[in-house]
């Protein structure tokens, strides 16, 4: 990966242009000056989530409820795996109950459900909370297929 990628935002959703080399020298917005690759996951709404599936690095979206047993317990899961592969993903998370519409489109029929998005694409989906090693293994099968596997 020579080429610059391109990144939105965590805080502003603004997209920047960063050296694919630089992506573990923690590169900051040039809008906002936050962090672009934190490790963590952040919200996403109907008017934050474009820049973030178009961008150049995978987008990994855990859809939950609150009142959603299994989501509540899944998003520790969700957040502990997250900081490993901040480098080969970034985590956003979309409130089911508060953006109906972004549920709708991607027509989200169970919770938890992750998908996958890797430049504006659909590559994977599952249903259901699972322990911190399968998610690790299943994101390491997803990403194989991408720039972004894991490293040899």
């Amino acid at each position: 990966m020579t080429d610059p990628l391109v990144i939105a935002c965590p805080e502003c959703h603004k997209s920047n242009r960063i050296p694919a080399d630089k992506i573990g020298q923690h590169p900051s917005c040039g809008a906002c000056k936050a962090r672009l690759i934190r490790g963590l996951p952040f919200e996403l709404t109907v008017d934050t989530i474009r820049p973030h599936l178009q961008a150049d690095m995978p987008l990994v979206i855990d859809f939950w409820a609150a009142w959603c047993g299994p989501c509540q317990q899944f998003s520790r899961v969700y957040e502990m795996v997250a900081a490993p592969f901040a480098e080969r993903a970034r985590f956003g998370s979309v409130n089911t109950e508060q953006q109906p519409t972004l549920a709708q489109s991607f027509q989200i029929r169970s919770l938890p459900t992750l998908a996958v998005f890797y430049r504006g694409q659909e590559i994977a989906r599952t249903q259901g909370a699972m322990p911190p090693q399968h998610f690790h293994r299943w994101l390491d099968e997803v990403l194989a297929d991408t720039p972004f596997s894991a490293p040899s």
